[in-house]
């Protein structure tokens, strides 16, 4: 499945639905209220009826309810056509450093606020889930932090005669800190954290990495403490050490770093600016396409509308209404 085929086969709004429906069904139909798989049939309209079936429509056998193949899902009650989703989708899973919404609602016909909406909910959809394996063998780790430059503006005023002076700001007081942790040869996970201390690194370190992994750092403190006491490895990046053996193993982090060039890239090539609030979604979606570098374009997008169900985002969620006085 490339752009090229999608514009052919997948342009009728029909199409695009019986495609959806054999990726999220592909061992027969199952009822999203009561989980019956293949009891439920299409509904058609008599030809003497009045009464007009919308397209798509299914009626379970076992609870009689009707449904669609966007119920309970990611795509539950939006007005964009499925078509439209398909190629979205498609668009996000191609583009190894991320598509911005903008580029997005060009590329589509739709406003830019639809396809604001809808990458978020795409990035939802790819998020780790609360029970996924942990990583294993060699596993590196490290924390950057993601943010723009500090402004002129930001930076302290000389103090008037008999003034205190003003205490110059941190660089990275307006950037974010992520931490990732990348299995070698595997997946990733990162995690916007709210400050890098051993307080908050230690529990995500705990609930993502097996106990008996073998964890590669640099020479941070930070991550040593959290990391203890398990078996733990370091490189010395101040002394210009990026990689070294160690009985035919390879102490380095430079995958994690080759992770990180890939986000950092992404957002100040791409997205230019990304809310504070809205970065945990962002890195969902980067974790997504490393994890799954090795296939193809086609068969990434498959995977995502495999993740689709039992999800559902709302508008109000990522833009929170103004409080009234």
């Amino acid at each position: 499945m490339n752009l090229k085929s999608i514009a052919a086969k997948y342009a009728d709004i029909d199409a695009a639905r019986e495609f959806f429906e054999k990726q999220r069904w592909p061992d027969g139909t199952i009822c999203p209220f009561c989980g019956v798989v293949g009891e439920a049939y299409r509904l058609k309209a008599k030809p003497e009826s009045k009464s007009p079936v919308r397209p798509g429509v299914w009626k379970c056998k076992g609870c009689r309810k009707q449904f669609t193949v966007t119920k309970g899902t990611i795509f539950e009650d939006s007005h964009i056509p499925l078509n439209t989703w398909l190629m979205a989708i498609h668009l996000i899973c191609a583009s190894k450093k991320g598509m911005s919404a903008h580029q997005l609602h060009r590329m589509l016909g739709t406003t830019y606020k639809s396809a604001w909406f809808m990458v978020h909910r795409l990035r939802y959809a790819v998020a780790h889930e609360a029970m996924a394996p942990q990583l294993t063998g060699i596993v590196e780790m490290d924390e950057t932090y993601v943010g723009g430059k500090q402004r002129k503006a930001d930076r302290p005023k000389k103090p008037k005669p008999g003034e205190r002076d003003v205490d110059a700001r941190s660089p990275l007081d307006k950037k974010q800190p992520v931490l990732a942790m990348v299995q070698r040869g595997g997946e990733v996970r990162s995690h916007h954290v709210k400050r890098v201390n051993s307080a908050n690194l230690r529990p995500i370190i705990w609930h993502d990495v097996e106990y008996g992994a073998r964890i590669m750092t640099d020479t941070g403190t930070v991550l040593h403490g959290a990391i203890h006491p398990r078996k733990h490895d370091q490189v010395n990046h101040s002394k210009e050490e990026y990689g070294r053996y160690e009985n035919g193993v390879c102490i380095s982090t430079n995958t994690v770093e080759g992770f990180f060039s890939l986000l950092k890239r992404g957002i100040i090539g791409t997205y230019h600016h990304v809310g504070s609030q809205h970065l945990h979604r962002y890195l969902s979606e980067f974790d997504f396409k490393y994890n799954t570098r090795k296939i193809t374009d086609g068969e990434r997008s498959c995977k995502l509308i495999g993740k689709v169900s039992g999800k559902r985002l709302m508008y109000k969620e990522l833009v929170p209404e103004k409080p009234t006085f």
